[in-house]
């Protein structure tokens, strides 16, 4: 089971997308969730970033929406940013 870490840069941003979003907060839940039980399951498309962003990962949360993060170990994520492919890319 993967642990998370909220910082606060990180829960600003989504609060915000929060409110932006109230429609999809059950859907970001649910992501989250499977996340935390299994990182790579295919659903949550789960890849690589290279570039400037080399290091990070992301997954998705619906088909517009994906959360950065960075794995600090097997069991822990620190979570970095959460908004559309142009947003967080």
């Amino acid at each position: 089971m993967i642990k998370l870490i909220w910082d606060e840069p990180f829960l600003k941003t989504l609060k915000k997308w929060q409110r932006k979003h109230p429609d999809l907060r059950p859907k970001l839940q649910e992501r989250i969730s499977e996340f935390c039980v299994d990182p790579y399951q295919p659903l949550l498309r789960t890849h690589k970033l290279s570039g400037l962003l080399d290091g990070y990962w992301a997954f998705s949360v619906s088909y517009e929406y994906r959360i950065v993060f960075r794995f600090i170990d097997d069991t822990q994520v620190l979570l970095i940013d959460i908004g559309t492919h142009n947003e967080v890319y």
